[in-house]
Formats: C-alpha cells, structure tokens, sequence
C-alpha cells in the first residue's frame, strides 16, 4: 500500500466520493455537489492508495474559534488500518486552535471516542430531510 495524502481539491475523484457517501448512506449528493462543499471548505484532506482514492474528510471553520469536522469516509476494504485516524487528525492539525465539533453517523461514535472526541449535551439540529435522518438515529 502507498498512502499519499492531499489537502487540496486539485484533481480529486469526485465521482468516487459521491460513491463512498452513498455507500455509507451519507449523502445522495452527486459528485459536483460534493466537489462544492469540499472546495467551499477550510481543510480538507484526501488519501490515495497509489492512484485510488481510499478515503477522505473536510472541515468548515471560522479560522479563528470554531470548527466542525464533515464527511469523514474510508473505502470499506481499508477499515481498520489506521487511515480514518489519518484523516481526522490531519484535519485536526490544520484546526488545533480550535472548539471542534464532530459530525457522524451514530455507528461510529465510539471510534470518536478513542480518538478524543467527547458527546455533546447540547447539540442541536434542524435537517432538511427530517424523518430520514430520524429512522438512522441521528435526532431524537
């Protein structure tokens, strides 16, 4: 496995990260509204194997106080070998000055546990799509 990481949107495989999000039931967005969102974000982080994007992550932030991770996905034959770590503390690196939130689908949390990450009480949301994400255990 050769790992190359990138924190820019040059040349990423946008049609491969609308396929992983929708693998993961995260989103159904096409590709070019993918591309939008990771463009219009403060870091982003992007891992190949060789020419294979493999995994990727952004996170929106004022630059200044506030930050919240996004997106954060890895192709299912690369589970459990470290690179979604990669990801997130890549991203963190580029935040550490600041509050970051975390935004995840409920199978995960307790991977964010092991990486530092603490549950919020006050958390809230307004979603366009409310009753789907309520069936996935995002909201109560």
């Amino acid at each position: 496995m050769k790992l190359n990481i990138y924190n820019d949107c040059i040349d990423r495989d946008w049609e491969r990260v609308a396929y992983l999000m929708r693998y993961f039931d995260l989103s159904d967005a096409p590709a070019n509204t993918h591309q939008q969102a990771f463009e219009n974000s403060y870091v982003v982080t992007f891992v190949y194997d060789d020419q294979t994007l493999i995994g990727f992550g952004r996170a929106i932030s004022d630059g200044v106080s506030q930050a919240a991770i996004y997106n954060i996905a890895v192709d299912p034959n690369y589970h459990s070998q470290g690179i979604g770590k990669r990801i997130v503390q890549n991203l963190l690196s580029f935040v550490k000055h600041c509050n970051v939130v975390l935004y995840t689908h409920p199978d995960t949390i307790d991977f964010y546990k092991r990486l530092g990450f603490r549950r919020m009480k006050t958390g809230m949301a307004i979603y366009v799509h409310e009753e789907k994400v309520e069936q996935m255990g995002f909201i109560e």
